[in-house]
Parts: structure tokens; C-alpha cells; sequence
């Protein structure tokens, strides 16, 4: 076998304004062609170097096809040797306590696809291998209040990482973290408040790891780690962590009146000491409960209780980082969704609409979720052409996410949509989907 050496792009066209903007949005056809006509290197050699057909690459360099799989895109970016594969990459949402904001930019989808594949590129060694800000430090043999802080500091960073990969991506990273602690609890000494405050961040990694299994198509891992959460929770006397884990359970049991039973077991856990947006949260779980289990009156009770919880919420107001997500706009996601499980599209179709377009396109995973629900809303209405639009902006945002639960969502919608094989704009769908 002939080796080649490293076809490392020349500084000079990694600088390129083309260059960058086909790198960012894996558009590996011009990548190709300006190998060529602006470095002279050859179809050949670049074909050697990613592992494909040469045909293949002068077929992409004329433009038709693209490379999709998330480790094909991996891959040829390493053997372009692009620096990191950070070509353009933002501040790095790790670094920042700060939650991304819900603005919606319709020119920010390459930057999204950007950043994620950075992210997904060093899950394939270990996030906190690839990543020196996500080691994790030595466990101090005594830990105090102030230990158990800054550990809880480190969680809500690494929570980050879940607005813009999959559960098939951070799981291992946040199963490490849940691990990390339990032993943590067996062998280090602690004060009594210490010890306490160490539980409850057990039940809370318990949790996140268990909802990037669930994202990531392992349930019995998840249910496994929810029913963890709750007897930390339990322990260490965290109500508002209790009824997260109860509500985690309920989104993810088949049975829907078990669901219901359960999700109404994690609103039984709110006092007035609760913060509102733990009661938005838990309200809302339980609205889509009673809408999967097809009780309309109590899904609409419960969506007025998590509105009211919000309005209430005051600008500063202290609450759970693992919380701090549920907002305005996704209780009217999460609103939108429920009367599209209902069959309620006049309700569910201007609700999504207005809550997507304030919705990041660095959500990927779901923002292609919830415009699945959109979708159905727009069949539900009649409107197919409108569906099959949703459908494949779905499917592009999806595109490369390591989460089963958009494909197994959309896979729904376009089976509905193959009745009407007839639209030139469903079948085009059905294509992208198909390739």
C-alpha cells in the first residue's frame, strides 16, 4: 500500500472567505475543487487522504452530492489536517456560564453545524480527553461546601454541551461526572452539610446523565439512572430534585396512564418554597402527560399552572441551573405541542410558528424536534405542502445529531406524508430523507 503524507491545506487557503465558509458548512465539494485550482492538489491525492473514490471526489468538486455522515466529515477533516477543525469557531459555550440566548438568525445554521461538529469531532476520543477545559481535577480527599460549589459549577458547564450536542455524544461524559461522585461519596471525608449537598449534586448528574441516555436511544440505562436521582434526591431532602426526577420518568414511560400518574407524583413534590421555574417545568411535564394520555381538560390546567409560575418569576430570581432553561418560549413550545397531541392545530400551528422563529438554530436536536410537531400540526390542518416544508428544514438542522429521538419523530411525519406522493414538494422530501 502507498502512503501518502498529510494533505495539510495551505494556511494561505485556509484563510479564504470561500474556503471557510464551504469548510463550516462541510460543503467538501468546493473544498476539493479549490485544492485543486488554487493549491494543485489533485483529485487523486485528496481522494487517498479521506478514504474516497476519486470519482467520487470529482463528482462532489462538480457540485452534485454531499458528504452527511457525521464520521466521513470527521474523518476528512482530519486528513485535511484543518487546525482542530475549529475553522471560525465561536467563543466555545463551555466557557461561559451564560445560557445561549433564544434569538433566532436565519443566517446562523452554518455556524450552528459548525460548532456542533467541533464538539461531536472531539466526542470521538472523550470530551474530556480532546478537551483540556473539560478534564475533570483530582478529588480532594476531604471535600467541604465550598468543594461540592465549585463541582456543582463544573456540572452546569458541561450542561452546556447539551444545547448543542446529542445524548449519543455526551453521555459518557456525564455518566463519568455521576460516577466520578458516587465514588467520591466512598471515599472521602466530609462535613454533614457537605456530605448532603454532594448527594444532591449526585441525583442531579444522576439526572443528566440519564436524560443524554434517553436522547441517545438507551432507556433502560435512563430509567435505571432516574430511579438513582430520586433515592439521592430522597436523601439528601432536595424536593425540587425529586420532582425532576419523577417528571423525567413520566416524559420517558410508555404507559401513558402510568405517565400521568407519575408526572402528578412530581407536581406533588412543589411547596411555596419552590422555585417558579422548577414548578413551570414540572407543570409543563405533566400537561404533556395528560396530552399523550389524551386528557385535554387536565393538559390545559396544567399548561395554565406552568404560565402562571412563570409570571410569576421575577428578573433574578435564584433558581437550579438545571432548571434555568424553561422560559417563555419553551412553555409556548411545550404549549404548541401539547394541542398537537390533542389534534388542536388552529391552537398548535400559530404557537409553534412564533415560538420558532425566536428559537437558535444552535438547538439543533431540538428545534428539528419541534418542528416535527409543527408539522404534524400542519397535517393535522390539511396544509401538506406547509408539512413537507417543515419537514425538511427538520431534516437538515437533524442532520448529524446523535440523538435517536428527532429521526424516530420525523420518521412519523414523512410516513404520513408518503400518502401524498403526488406533491413535487413532498416527494422532495421523501428524497432528502431517503438520502
Amino acid at each position: 500500500m502507498i502512503h501518502h503524507p498529510p494533505t495539510a491545506l495551505p494556511q494561505l487557503l485556509l484563510h479564504d472567505e470561500e474556503m471557510q465558509r464551504a469548510l463550516a458548512t462541510h460543503d467538501f465539494g468546493t473544498v476539493f475543487r479549490l485544492a485543486r485550482t488554487r493549491a494543485g492538489i489533485s483529485y487523486s491525492k485528496l481522494a487517498a487522504e479521506c478514504d474516497i473514490k476519486p470519482e467520487r471526489v470529482g463528482t462532489l468538486a462538480k457540485g452534485q452530492g454531499r458528504i452527511t455522515t457525521f464520521d466521513k466529515i470527521v474523518q476528512i477533516a482530519d486528513a485535511l489536517r484543518v487546525p482542530g477543525h475549529m475553522v471560525g469557531l465561536a467563543p466555545r459555550p463551555w466557557e461561559s456560564d451564560a445560557l445561549p440566548a433564544h434569538t433566532y438568525d436565519p443566517q446562523n445554521g452554518s455556524s450552528s453545524v459548525r460548532r456542533r461538529t467541533v464538539l461531536q469531532a472531539a466526542t470521538s476520543t472523550g470530551l474530556a480527553a480532546a478537551l483540556p477545559d473539560l478534564q475533570r481535577p483530582p478529588t480532594p480527599r476531604r471535600i467541604s461546601v465550598s468543594t461540592v460549589a465549585r463541582m456543582r459549577r463544573r456540572t452546569a458547564r458541561l450542561r452546556r454541551l447539551d444545547d448543542i450536542l446529542g445524548g449519543g455524544d455526551t453521555y459518557r461524559a456525564y455518566l463519568g461526572e455521576y460516577q466520578a461522585t458516587k465514588a467520591a461519596l466512598r471515599t472521602a471525608a466530609f462535613t454533614p452539610e457537605s456530605r448532603r449537598q454532594l448527594v444532591a449534586l449526585l441525583a442531579e448528574q444522576a439526572q443528566q446523565a440519564g436524560w443524554a441516555a434517553f436522547d441517545g436511544g438507551r432507556s433502560t440505562q435512563a430509567a435505571s439512572l432516574y430511579e438513582e436521582s430520586k433515592l439521592a434526591a430522597r436523601e439528601a431532602g432536595d424536593t425540587d430534585l425529586l420532582g425532576n426526577g419523577l417528571a423525567f420518568l413520566a416524559y420517558q414511560t410508555a404507559d401513558h396512564k402510568t405517565a400521568v400518574q407519575i408526572a402528578a407524583s412530581s407536581c406533588a413534590t412543589i411547596t411555596s418554597a419552590t422555585p417558579t421555574g422548577v414548578r413551570a417545568l414540572l407543570h409543563e411535564r405533566m400537561a404533556w402527560a395528560c396530552a399523550v394520555a389524551d386528557q385535554p381538560r387536565r393538559a390545559e390546567q396544567a399548561l395554565e399552572a406552568a404560565h402562571a409560575a412563570l409570571e410569576e418569576q421575577q428578573q433574578g430570581e435564584p433558581g437550579p441551573d438545571w432548571a434555568a432553561w424553561v422560559d417563555h418560549t419553551e412553555l409556548d413550545i411545550m404549549t404548541g405541542r401539547v394541542w398537537t397531541e390533542l389534534r388542536r392545530p388552529l391552537r398548535a400551528v400559530p404557537l409553534l410558528t412564533n415560538a420558532l422563529t425566536r428559537y437558535d438554530d444552535r438547538h439543533a436536536r431540538d428545534k428539528a424536534l419541534y418542528l416535527s410537531w409543527l408539522a404534524t400540526a400542519y397535517l393535522t390542518a390539511g396544509e401538506i405542502e406547509e408539512a413537507a416544508a417543515v419537514t425538511g428544514r427538520a431534516l437538515d438542522l437533524a442532520a448529524g445529531v446523535a440523538s435517536v429521538r428527532p429521526r424516530q419523530r420525523l420518521d412519523l411525519v414523512l410516513a404520513q406524508l408518503r400518502q401524498h406522493q403526488d406533491l413535487s414538494t413532498v416527494r422532495a422530501v421523501l428524497e432528502k430523507a431517503a438520502d
